[in-house]
């Protein structure tokens, strides 16, 4: 689950960067408070669901998609 949630946030980092989104138009977007904003700018993730990560990109505009994989043979 950590990695899934560090790739969620490292896309929503990468997404805020292509579409030059400030931190004040970014409180707007995901209708967060400016100290939840600077928690996610600055990496601190770890009371996040899945979900909200998410929920974040959507509103970015993101279509988000889950699929699995069975492991490969060793």
């Amino acid at each position: 689950a950590l990695i899934i949630k560090a790739d969620l946030h490292s896309k929503v980092l990468e997404t805020i960067t292509k579409q030059k989104i400030t931190p004040r138009k970014l409180e707007k977007i995901l209708d967060l408070p400016p100290l939840r904003v600077s928690k996610l700018l600055n990496g601190r993730i770890s009371t996040l669901s899945i979900e909200k990560l998410i929920s974040y990109l959507e509103k970015l505009g993101v279509v988000t998609s889950v699929s699995f994989k069975p492991k490969k043979a060793s």
